[in-house]
């Protein structure tokens, strides 16, 4: 039996879908006599384990290859990585059924398979734009996705991707079967984020199916508020989602998906890294959210950073004292991490917001972005210099 490598010194037997698709084009061999393909005669099996708890389906026992210890025999409760790799199996007889062709495909994870499904339906853009409806359509895969990725439990993740199953065998689109039964481990547990992050960040990745960067397509996109219209009909809509990330992990708020504009390769995308870029942008889309929130005009405001709004604040002399704003700004300004900055701006904002007074989004990105990165240890002194020094201008307008 072929072993497969989980690193140096360990090895697992392969999972069936592993063996099915290496057996597939050696039906002579895999029939064993028979005349039909080992995947032909095992798919009633799986399928009859659709909707049926683990370990029930006698046909479907010998095609696990999670081994079950007696204690977990004998447990009330099966291993999640047994239940996990349950529905993986159940899901790949339903896709496989009369696919010409293996569906499992080494590599394409479940927010790739979507955005193919969703260019293959013609609701893909050449590129990210700016407007909400042409940003991310509300298409089938779009719903299902995001359905699969706000379940609550296995059982519901499993029911939702189950339903995108047929729409991807009828696109003649396979999938990463390996990574999904990774995926479905994962769920609900330490490394949840990953897997949101990494559906959405495949999902949206503006490179072809190949990989390769469309034509045209800008290495820069330009920040979200660069062209927010704020009389824009889905305007309020937009910005509650902003809102809604507020305090949460970059990419683990489905909604968040279509705003993001941050580049990052598609080797990046498909493991759903949590970059530097990304925690940044999140943190800045979730401030502007909260910023603009009742302001009929943008509150982007080029030119603009903390130290400045905290003087035109103090300028308006809407009772807030000059003792009151230094020491504001000066727990920002000693902030140890970003994390610790966003928090930080976030009651700013607050302030801003009902004064009216905005901020440059993209230089407070790149703020938040470079704070505390090891490989920029200029970035913050330089920050906490320009700001404080803005503060205390002695021309308010300056």
């Amino acid at each position: 039996m072929t072993q497969t490598s989980l690193g140096p010194g360990t090895h697992r037997r392969p999972y069936y879908w592993e063996e099915a698709t290496a057996e597939w084009h050696e039906p002579r061999k895999a029939s064993q006599g028979t005349g039909v393909p080992a995947p032909a005669r095992h798919l009633r099996a799986l399928r009859e384990g659709l909707g049926a708890e683990p370990g029930t389906v006698a046909g479907m026992r010998y095609l696990h290859r999670v081994e079950l210890t007696d204690a977990a025999r004998g447990s009330d409760r099966l291993p999640r990585s047994y239940q996990a790799e349950h529905a993986a199996l159940t899901l790949f007889g339903l896709h496989q059924q009369g696919a010409p062709q293996p569906v499992h495909h080494p590599g394409l994870g479940l927010g790739t398979a979507c955005r193919a499904l969703r260019a293959h339906q013609g609701t893909q853009t050449s590129a990210p734009t700016q407007h909400r409806a042409e940003r991310q359509a509300d298409g089938p895969e779009t719903r299902r996705l995001t359905a699969a990725a706000t379940a609550v439990d296995l059982d519901e993740l499993v029911h939702h991707v189950r339903a995108l199953v047929p729409l991807l065998r009828q696109a003649g689109i396979g999938l990463d079967y390996t990574r999904l039964h990774r995926d479905l481990c994962d769920w609900l547990t330490p490394r949840h984020g990953r897997v949101l992050r990494a559906w959405g960040l495949q999902f949206t990745d503006p490179a072809d199916a190949n990989g390769q960067s469309i034509p045209g397509a800008k290495k820069v996109q330009p920040g979200y508020w660069d062209g927010f219209d704020p009389a824009g009909a889905d305007a309020g809509a937009d910005l509650a989602v902003l809102r809604s990330g507020l305090g949460e992990e970059a990419g683990t708020v489905p909604a968040m998906w279509g705003f993001y504009r941050t580049t990052m390769g598609s080797d990046l995308r498909v493991r759903g890294a949590l970059t530097r870029d990304l925690i940044a942008e999140h943190a800045a889309l979730s401030l502007f959210g909260l910023h603009q929130q009742g302001r009929r005009q943008s509150v982007h405001t080029p030119g603009i950073n903390p130290g400045t709004a905290c003087r035109l604040l103090l300028a308006q002399g809407d009772g807030v004292s000059q003792a009151a704003l230094e020491e504001r700004l000066g727990i920002l300004l000693t902030s140890a991490d970003a994390g610790e900055l966003a928090h930080h701006l976030r009651s700013l904002v607050h302030l801003l917001r009902k004064a009216g007074i905005g901020l440059d989004y993209d230089l407070l990105r790149r703020a938040l972005r470079n704070w505390d990165d090891p490989q920029r240890p200029d970035a913050q002194p330089g920050l906490r210099s320009t700001w404080d020094r803005d503060f205390h201008r002695k021309d308010p307008t300056a």
